[in-house]
């Protein structure tokens, strides 16, 4: 069977009914039809097995208001597909594995499941009609319609990427097997990543912004050309896997505490360290079952998570090298750049608290620390 018309008197596709018809070449769908079934045309087998499909040709109609989960899931020959106005919610999976090129989605959709359109590496272009109320797109990538949760980046494209400063939130699968993507910089407004959001990419780097607190499972598992990363010290909480199977993972940098660990965050990652600073709490001889070791960095630096009133006065945990003398100086006012020396103190085991009694006597100051 290489060609199918459904008539217009149909108002469904069922379930898995023509899933694993691996001669399907086009589709016609009648203007009845109002719901395509679970993996409807996926191109995967009875027992699971994916097959792939050679659909080439889908066009839905719009009298259509729901695909289905994994309905065109795997039908590797497909290119590009219209989901018309009509269309309120797409499935998981509903799309994952095909060549899509380009999507343009509808004013009416307003839910779009898991991995919908992840594993696509050809796509390099989605487009949301203005007038939808729940998604939008900038520069083909698309968002929640606000822009503060980045959905689906686009898994043709190459190179490097820089999020918008409005996001808040990476969604799950978001960048799932962006194999073209090699470095990708996570601004200060992100708070947390989605459920496996960089699953199997190959990056080289990552810039996570000082504003994310967590990281979800599977975030970045399968990285396997990933060397380093640095966890930001506003990070609590490593969802489990989040690192795992990152075979070429030497080094995790973090700047604050020790976060809560998922189970398993570096499964397999044999060869990986995570470093510390002096001053920072929660450090055993390993974590996450990888071995731990002092990070010194080539200058003095603030904890800021150490930030606070101690004892009625306002301080701080400098951190540096063992035995090295550090300034601490502070301002009344950043605009005249007036720095007075506070304190001057060597750093024991690399690390030393500052206090400030006179904090109260301004009504604001402003530190910093350098060498001697």
């Amino acid at each position: 069977m290489t060609n199918v018309t459904i008539p217009d008197r149909v108002t469904s596709v069922g379930d898995f009914v023509f899933s694993g018809c691996f001669s399907l070449g086009n589709i016609t769908l009648g203007s009845g039809v109002t719901s395509i079934g679970v993996s409807a045309f996926s191109g995967i087998g009875a027992e699971g097995k994916i097959y792939g499909c050679p659909l080439i040709n889908v066009s839905i109609p719009n009298s259509v208001t729901n695909i289905s989960n994994y309905a065109f899931a795997y039908c590797s020959s497909l290119t590009g597909v219209a989901i018309p106005n009509s269309v309120i919610s797409i499935g998981d999976r509903a799309f994952n594995g095909t060549s899509l090129t380009n999507i343009t989605l509808g004013s009416g959709v307003t839910g779009i499941g898991d991995y919908a359109f992840a594993g696509c590496s050809s796509l390099t272009n989605i487009v949301v009609d203005p007038l939808n109320s729940a998604f939008s797109s900038v520069d083909g990538v698309l968002f929640n319609h606000n822009l503060t949760t980045l959905v689906q980046y686009p898994g043709g494209r190459v190179g490097d990427y820089t999020i918008p400063n409005s996001v808040t939130s990476i969604g799950g699968s978001a960048f799932t097997s962006c194999s073209g993507l090699t470095s990708v910089t996570i601004p200060n407004s992100v708070t947390s990543i989605g459920e496996a959001a960089f699953i199997y990419c190959n990056l080289t780097s990552i810039i996570l912004g000082a504003g994310v607190t967590s990281i979800g499972d599977y975030a970045f598992d399968g990285c396997s050309i990933l060397t380093s990363v640095t966890i930001p010290n506003s990070v609590a909480y490593i969802g489990r896997f989040a690192f795992s199977g990152c075979a070429s993972l030497t080094s995790i940098y973090f700047e604050g505490n020790a976060p809560s660990l998922g189970a398993d965050v570096f499964f397999s990652d044999n060869n990986a360290t995570a470093y510390y600073l002096p001053g920072t709490t929660g450090w055993g001889s390993t974590f996450g079952g990888i071995p731990t070791a002092l990070w010194t960095l080539p200058y003095p630096l603030i904890i800021n998570s150490s930030l606070g009133v101690r004892s009625n006065q306002f301080g701080f945990t400098v951190s540096w090298a063992t035995n090295l003398p550090v300034v601490v100086e502070a301002s009344a006012d950043l605009k005249t750049q007036n720095w007075s020396p506070v304190q001057t103190n060597v750093l024991n085991n690399g690390v030393v608290n500052f206090t400030d009694p006179q904090w109260k006597n301004y009504p604001s100051r402003f530190y910093r620390v350098r060498s001697q």
